[in-house]
């Protein structure tokens, strides 16, 4: 009986070693902020783009204002103001492992609609401290500084719109769950996910099919509530749609293979119950962020629509 108690403790020992080294591993690829080989570098900005007037201006006219607050968990964070003299103001959020630089498309639409830009760095991202990815979670209370700076700062007439792009839109689909001020008035998410879990679980079977999820995605998550401070079941958008009153535009690409086009119907159906002006656009043929360049003048459409039903796209 000993020797079979020595044999289990041993077992469970060495399994528990080897479960934590998973967790470690994927807690390293996809948590850690170090640069990542399956994600795409930005390519330089080229005179042949489409877009390139609309990038040309983000990135070499527009006048910015570098912003800073300091996180709850004292992390200094930056982003860049456009000041469009307005008392509207959209919250631009980038997505994983991109940077408020990325998002100049987003930018002109908006600042076309008369809006003042904030552009933030998540945490862990660009300009801004930390050394993890929060998938949102860490990252709605971060967005709650923000907004309180908008309105110190611009007044209490403020009208804000929050708008993210992948893990920014899972961003604001989290923040819009919080007890936000007035001031708020809608969300524009943009091939957001459902849940850090559903993402992380996905990638996985499509990267390292032969390791089943059952057993990494727990220790992963108990890994990142060690070292970064939540567990991955935290980062749910579907929860805090649950209980968002905001209007909100959900917009996904019909043949997205980072984010599977699915998730947005999950997300719409969780939210649309709670707001009438609720929309939803799905882009044909459009992968992984590729909505706005798949169909731009479609997108800017819907956007400009969305926010004209609620008073929001003039001064």
């Amino acid at each position: 009986m000993k020797k079979i108690i020595i044999i289990v403790a041993i077992l469970f020992v060495v399994g528990s070693v080897i479960e934590l080294g998973i967790g470690n591993y994927f807690y390293n690829y996809a948590v850690s902020n170090h640069p990542k080989s399956f994600i795409a570098k930005a390519k330089p900005l080229q005179k042949k783009d489409p877009n390139y007037a609309d990038l040309n201006w983000f990135k070499n006219q527009a006048k910015k204002v570098v912003w800073s607050q300091e996180s709850a968990d004292h992390l200094a964070l930056k982003a860049d103001y456009i000041d469009n003299h307005a008392n509207k103001t959209v919250i631009i959020a980038h997505g994983y492992m991109g940077s408020r630089q990325e998002m100049g498309l987003y930018a002109r639409l908006f600042k076309q609609l008369g809006y003042n830009l904030l552009l933030p760095d998540a945490r862990g991202h660009g300009a801004s401290e930390g050394d993890y990815i929060g998938y949102g979670w860490p990252e709605r209370k971060d967005y709650q500084g923000w907004i309180k700076q908008i309105i110190q700062k611009n007044g209490t007439n403020s009208k804000i719109v929050l708008f993210g792009v992948s893990m920014g839109a899972a961003t604001v689909m989290m923040t819009s769950g919080e007890q936000l001020p007035s001031q708020v008035k809608a969300v524009i998410e943009d091939c957001g996910y459902t849940t850090a879990k559903a993402e992380l679980t996905y990638q996985q079977q499509e990267m390292f099919p032969k390791i089943p999820p059952l057993v990494s995605i727990p220790v992963t998550s108990l890994v990142t509530r060690i070292r970064a401070g939540y567990f991955l079941g935290q980062a749910n958008a579907v929860q805090a749609l649950k209980k968002s009153k905001l209007p909100t535009l959900f917009i996904h690409g019909g043949d997205d293979h980072f984010v599977p086009t699915a998730m947005v119907k999950e997300l719409y159906a969780a939210h649309k119950q709670n707001n009438q002006h609720d929309q939803l656009l799905i882009v044909k043929g459009a992968d992984h962020a590729e909505s706005i360049t798949k169909d731009k003048t479609g997108y800017y459409r819907t956007v400009t629509k969305f926010l004209a039903a609620l008073n929001l796209s003039t001064n």
